[in-house]
């Protein structure tokens, strides 16, 4: 999701900052959009370590001079049961899904205050939302987390200019959830509980960042956009 949305904000004019654990993966995002003719900059970020991120933010106001959006869209999966879980793992999942929208949040401010304002939008979940019973509680937790967390930082900087919103995706169709397909049986049961009848794709979910992070969406903050094929509606 965060190379489709990185295509499409270069695609509309943006400069773009890409970060990301996978250094090859991020840098082949990179050459794509530089090849189109768009301009972006790949850093090497672990959203966990505030160090990384201190880094990558001052990279980034050097490379273009100021800051004035954050998507914080970096997520990992977990399917163990509550009894399953371990700490290690409970710890893995926090503290990427939901200490790394904390730590970005925290460290993207300051620059946005310089700028002017700025738009946060965080990829949360319809596990933020409500349970499933195929996840694991602790990406259910971290999730929810993410969802209100937004909310704290929309109010708590409103007065900036500064906005922050989260998006709820449904079943999309990534590398993260590409376990799903082996198993047809479980493909079926997944489609059946969207009325929309399909799993979502990427650029589903980048339409929707892009509004949020525009000034289209000037009056938005602290809200929820649910992108789930009707999934919650239920």
């Amino acid at each position: 999701m965060g190379a489709a949305e990185a295509l499409l904000f270069a695609k509309e004019g943006a400069k773009v900052v890409i970060g990301d654990v996978l250094d090859d993966a991020g840098r082949q995002t990179e050459a794509a959009i530089n090849d189109l003719g768009g301009e972006c900059l790949f850093i090497h970020l672990d959203v966990s370590s505030e160090e990384s991120w201190t880094a990558a933010i001052a990279e980034t106001v050097s490379r273009f001079g100021k800051l004035d959006i954050l998507v914080n869209n970096a997520g990992v999966l977990s399917l163990d049961s509550i009894e399953d879980i371990t700490v290690d793992e409970w710890d893995r999942v926090m503290d990427i899904n939901a200490k790394g929208v904390f730590l970005g949040t925290k460290t993207a401010i300051p620059e946005m205050r310089k700028a002017g304002g700025g738009s946060i939008v965080n990829i949360s979940s319809i596990s933020g939302i409500a349970g499933q019973s195929y996840v694991s509680a602790v990406y259910n937790a971290s999730k929810g987390a993410v969802r209100i967390f937004t909310k704290s930082t929309a109010i708590q900087y409103a007065a900036e200019g500064i906005r922050a919103n989260s998006i709820h995706p449904g079943p999309i169709d990534t590398p993260m959830t590409s376990f799903r397909k082996g198993d047809a049986q479980a493909v079926a049961q997944s489609l059946a509980r969207i009325p929309l009848g399909r799993a979502g794709v990427p650029d589903d979910i980048a339409y929707g960042v892009l509004y949020l992070a525009s000034d289209e969406s000037s009056f938005v903050t602290g809200s929820e956009l649910v992108i789930d094929g009707g999934f919650l509606a239920q």
